[in-house]
């Protein structure tokens, strides 16, 4: 029970980072719920911070977080990212951020075939 507790405390962090890049005024509710209901559940906190670390930042992704990427889906990874990288503090390198987004796809693609 205390791993379930933990994990859901990791996922509201997750959550509150990516609001953290969102003035309260312009978090669009239904969209937030769909991306929380369809994607963010699919891969572990640790992942999807990794990820965010990587596109956002100068992180490393594990192949084991590749391979959750992966299994989360495209649509998911370029939800999420989009979600993000529209934020108006950050949508003036939108366009970094996506190549970051399609490279990071792309490699967790290929290190998920040779496993």
């Amino acid at each position: 029970m205390a791993k379930f507790s933990t994990q859901q405390i990791a996922l509201f962090i997750v959550v509150a980072l990516v609001c953290a890049f969102v003035p309260v005024y312009s978090v669009e509710e239904v969209e937030a719920k769909t991306l929380w209901d369809t994607c963010l559940l699919k891969i572990t906190p640790k992942c999807a911070l990794d990820i965010i670390d990587v596109v956002f930042g100068d992180g490393t992704l594990s192949n084991s977080c590749c391979h959750d990427l992966v299994e989360e889906g495209k649509m998911c990874h370029d939800k999420l990212i989009k979600y993000i990288s529209d934020r108006p503090s950050l949508i003036a390198k939108e366009s970094q951020y996506l190549k970051k987004r399609d490279d990071l796809w792309t490699h967790c693609v290929s290190i998920s075939k040779t496993v």
